[in-house]
């Protein structure tokens, strides 16, 4: 075929979609994107498709991926008897409320959740779920039937783990095999929470390489350099042979460390490949809790980690419980966020786009694509800005939302009414008008 007859070919095809006037990257002018069966086909200007999307002249990115988030404890806050806002008293408390979960209650709350998520963008989703000797298969089953009935909207992929520790629990170790045998694509942890922290690394990496799964940890969360179990993964990653399937979140201690000892371990990581996860607002609200004055942040800035070539993301963790009393499943207000904790203004504004976006999706696959790429999954969203930076500068929340080339929300822009005409028959005549004491 010819150069000629080539674009002649293009220019006549007719895509299922075309979302028209799109931004896709900063600093470009608007362009079309075709879809056809829930995949990207065309980046061009001027394409025509069966039906229309009209982006504006907005930015058309990849939908949010969150990487980290517990939809089976979300939505407890209202239970709590006892909240000190405590690491401890979060997991002992939390325990406690696990003894009372049932399918149904899961259900809801995770439901719920999700479908937050979704409004405010959010396409892929790594859930933790626990599996333990309290709760059983519970919570595990329940989101498994929630990632079913949501499949349309957000893809779920489910991390088992168990967070009151396992190295003595018989009953757990063969609960949390269970799901792995049922399908469960990622086994997780929280060593440091354990009694032996060492001993269950050891048995989640024999267990992982056994029934071939990534890991994702929950890792060295605390306020001091004390105790550090990162080396320990990567010197583990490396000798199952496991590079580029290990990842590890919160990792606060991470950023209490030296210089020097800070490239030490960013070195054991590279060789290991392994991802990390940041946790902002969970981590900003835990950490430093009993000091008075110069209270530690406990943020990990990954921005050289990312120099160094290792895959990042900033995820949600936790909403509305104890670990993290708030959220809404805005994963453009967790960049804004992080990007405040860890100075990033201009271009670093981008690179906190890319956590909640491409570089999510590369924490969970390594395998994804990066950015809005013809062949990729039509999975979109579109921003209300002209930018990722101003995205992220100005938390802008989606207008729209595409799951597999299909429409799957949309929110109406806020429109300021001028002033109405001035009404004597009022009997609040007197009283201010909050409509026409607005600036017009």
């Amino acid at each position: 075929m010819s150069r000629h007859e080539d674009h002649d070919s293009i220019k006549n095809t007719v895509y299922d979609l075309v979302v028209k006037s799109a931004r896709v990257a900063s600093g470009e002018a608007p362009i079309d994107i075709g879809i056809s069966r829930g995949v990207v086909r065309r980046l061009a200007p001027g394409l025509a498709g069966r039906a229309a999307l009209n982006a504006g002249g907005n930015l058309v990115t990849p939908g949010f991926v969150d990487s980290h988030l517990h939809l089976d404890k979300s939505r407890l806050m209202a239970r709590y008897r006892h909240f000190d806002g405590t690491l401890a008293s979060a997991i002992t408390e939390t325990a406690e409320l696990k003894k009372g979960f049932t399918e149904d209650d899961v259900h809801q709350r995770a439901a719920q959740t999700l479908r937050d998520c979704v409004l405010h963008g959010t396409t892929r989703v790594r859930t933790q779920v626990e599996v333990d000797d309290v709760v059983a298969l519970t919570s595990f089953r329940a989101i498994n039937a929630v990632a079913e009935e949501w499949r349309d909207y957000v893809d779920v992929e489910v991390c088992v783990f168990a967070q009151e520790g396992l190295t003595r629990s018989e009953e757990t170790k063969a609960l949390i095999e269970a799901a792995l045998e049922q399908g469960a694509p990622v086994l997780g942890g929280a060593p440091y929470a354990d009694v032996d922290p060492l001993g269950q690394l050891d048995w989640i990496f024999e267990r992982a390489r056994h029934f071939g799964v990534p890991i994702d940890l929950h890792l060295d969360l605390a306020e001091t350099a004390d105790g550090m179990l990162l080396e320990e993964v990567c010197r583990r990653t490396v000798q199952h042979g496991m590079q580029g399937r290990v990842t590890v979140g919160h990792v606060t201690q991470l950023s209490f460390v030296t210089p020097q000892r800070f490239a030490e371990l960013t070195a054991l990581a590279v060789d290991a490949d392994l991802a990390f996860t940041v946790l902002p607002a969970t981590d900003l609200f835990l950490m430093g809790r009993a000091l008075g004055h110069a209270k530690p942040r406990g943020v990990l800035d990954v921005k050289s980690l990312i120099g160094n070539g290792l895959r990042c993301s900033v995820a949600t963790n936790n909403v509305l419980n104890a670990f993290t009393p708030y959220g809404d499943g805005s994963l453009i207000r967790m960049a804004n966020l992080y990007a405040n904790i860890t100075h990033l203004a201009g271009e670093g504004l981008e690179q906190a786009f890319s956590l909640v976006t491409g570089g999510a999706a590369r924490v969970v696959d390594p395998g994804s694509a990066a950015s809005l790429v013809e062949g990729a999954p039509a999975d979109l969203i579109c921003l209300p800005a002209d930018s990722a930076a101003n995205a992220v500068a100005t938390i802008a929340e989606p207008l729209w939302g595409l799951k597999r080339g299909r429409l799957t929300f949309t929110r109406l822009r806020p429109v300021l009414q001028t002033p109405p005409n001035f009404d004597t028959s009022r009997r609040d005549i007197g009283r201010p008008d909050p409509v026409r004491a607005a600036p017009g």
